[in-house]
């Protein structure tokens, strides 16, 4: 095996996927994140809800693989409403530099027609370098 699965303890098992793998060179690519807890329930139904928590997730992912927030070097956004984007643009700024300081990484989104969970808004996948993972970290 080549890469080891990142899963922050206390989430619920992950449904048919990896929150993050991560590579023996310290890439972390962490799956598509969505509104969602740690028990996989929408706590929000709200666009910019949803945008906090996907961004938090990716934030505990990046964490429990050993790194920091600065250490994302890529967010890939998918998102159902162009115009629900567009016209909260303040409030995504706001939420965004609550949860991801000023640090930007490279970005590209996507407006898609819909998400494989009904109920999610958007959907964030996220590339990090963490470091090269210890010898140990990975059989």
């Amino acid at each position: 095996m080549t890469a080891k699965n990142i899963h922050p303890e206390g989430w619920a098992p992950a449904k048919g996927y990896a929150n993050g793998m991560l590579a023996r060179d310290g890439t972390l690519y962490i799956g598509g994140q969505i509104g969602w807890t740690a028990e996989k329930q929408f706590a929000s139904h709200d666009f910019i809800g949803q945008m906090e928590q996907a961004l938090r997730n990716i934030v505990a992912i990046v964490e429990a693989a050993g790194g920091s927030v600065t250490d994302i070097t890529r967010l890939t956004w998918f998102v159902i409403d162009k115009a629900e984007y567009a016209a909260r643009q303040r409030e995504v700024g706001d939420v965004y530099r609550r949860v991801l300081g000023r640090h930007f990484p490279a970005m590209s989104m996507l407006v898609v027609a819909g998400l494989v969970e009904d109920d999610a808004l958007l959907e964030i996948e996220a590339t990090a370098f963490v470091g090269p993972a210890p010898s140990n970290a990975l059989p």
